[in-house]
């Protein structure tokens, strides 16, 4: 059976962050360095947390040089920054960039980053790592995973083990109340892509299915009302909730194919991860359904696209029409409305093809495909 592995302390709801000082004390912990981005510096939400510790006279520093698709150049920075203040812990505060930066900028060390990619597993912890998130999307905050971009090679390095699971998650909803709607959107379809991939993954096991169903359960009915009022709070908790358990549903099982195509796209043409996993959802579903028609099946009757009593193909069929409809609704652009010229695209499916295969996602899908196949998905996911 596999081992399960959870942050140590989740603490979840509406204003949750205030608890921060308290969250900290408990854990011994005592001089945090904070990693975000300029956005979050932007936003005030960087100077509420500041306040926060300042009120509580924890000393701390803040390293706001995150960027999106954290590269190796970005985490030189922040570990310089790192070893330039006696800390004891790290916390990333934003959405899966800044909180993928705090863990490596806490694990790396002195050690080249390329040396910790996948298969590598790195499970000895440095420093503690926090996760506050502000997006309902990555759930970043309770996997044991990070994706560092290499810019040389245009290769978005997955680096996976316990050493990168935060001991403490601070999951307040409220942070999510001012998200526009792309990115709504785009961090919802994120995670219902968690939730079902863990569940179809060949390493699904009951603990994380519990964790998946759940999460598609609370993320399929409230995307679109979160997308239509930004200020729907049930929504907006039901979606952060969900993007919590899909976390623990992947990390506790794998994602797959979508996961291992999307990474490529976002590497050489800088979509953004949610995004390019919304791009192709509907016919990496379509392609890998037969190879688990109950699984996806299910996934279809937990989300209300199919009655109990419907066959499973019908049920399939559904859940297909619907991932494409809810692209459609919510404007998801296909990659030629992006902007991304068919030549380069072409030109870069060898590539990509090779660098899906490589992340070790495609492996745990129901259907594993050649590279070859997965180069013809990526040129029907263009048409």
């Amino acid at each position: 059976m596999p081992a399960i592995h959870l942050p140590r302390t989740i603490r979840i709801g509406g204003g949750v962050l205030d608890e921060l000082p308290e969250v900290l004390t408990a854990a011994g912990l005592s001089r945090p360095l904070i990693v975000t981005d300029a956005w979050m510096e932007s936003s005030g939400l960087l100077g509420r947390v500041e306040a926060l510790l300042g009120k509580a006279d924890v000393p701390f520093r803040s390293f706001t040089g995150v960027v999106p698709d954290p590269t190796v150049s970005s985490i030189d920075a922040g570990c310089a920054f790192l070893v330039g203040g006696d800390h004891d812990c790290v916390i990333g505060l934003g959405g899966g960039s800044p909180i993928d930066s705090a863990k490596m900028i806490a694990v790396r060390g002195d050690r080249m980053i390329a040396e910790l990619k996948a298969p590598h597993q790195e499970d000895t912890p440095d420093l503690t790592i926090i996760a506050i998130p502000t997006t309902a999307g990555t759930g970043s905050e309770a996997t044991r995973f990070t994706v560092i971009t290499d810019t040389e090679t245009d290769e978005k390095m997955l680096c996976a083990g316990l050493a990168y699971l935060p001991q403490i998650a601070i999951v307040d909803y409220e942070l999510t109340l001012t998200k526009p709607a792309r990115l709504t959107a785009d961090t919802g379809i994120d995670s219902l892509v968690h939730a079902v991939e863990a569940y179809v993954s060949k390493r699904a096991n009951p603990f994380a299915d519990s964790m998946a169903l759940s999460a598609m359960r609370l993320i399929w009915p409230n995307l679109p009302r979160a997308c239509a009022d930004p200020q729907d709070r049930a929504a907006r908790e039901a979606l952060m909730l969900g993007a919590l358990q899909a976390g623990i549903a992947f990390s506790n099982s794998s994602v797959a194919l979508v996961h291992g195509m999307s990474r490529p796209i976002g590497a050489h043409f800088h979509v953004s991860h949610g995004l390019s996993n919304a791009m192709l959802f509907p016919a990496i579903t379509q392609w890998s359904a037969p190879a688990a028609l109950p699984r996806y099946a299910t996934c279809a009757r937990t989300m209300a696209l199919a009655r109990d009593e419907e066959s499973d193909q019908s049920a399939v069929g559904a859940l297909v029409e619907a991932l494409h409809r809810i692209n459609a609704d919510l404007a998801v652009p296909s990659p030629a409305d992006y902007g991304i010229e068919r030549a380069q695209w072409d030109s870069l499916i060898p590539l990509m093809a090779q660098q899906a295969i490589a992340s070790g996602s495609p492996a745990n899908n129901p259907r594993v495909p050649e590279e070859d196949e997965i180069a013809e998905l990526y040129r029907q996911v263009w048409d």
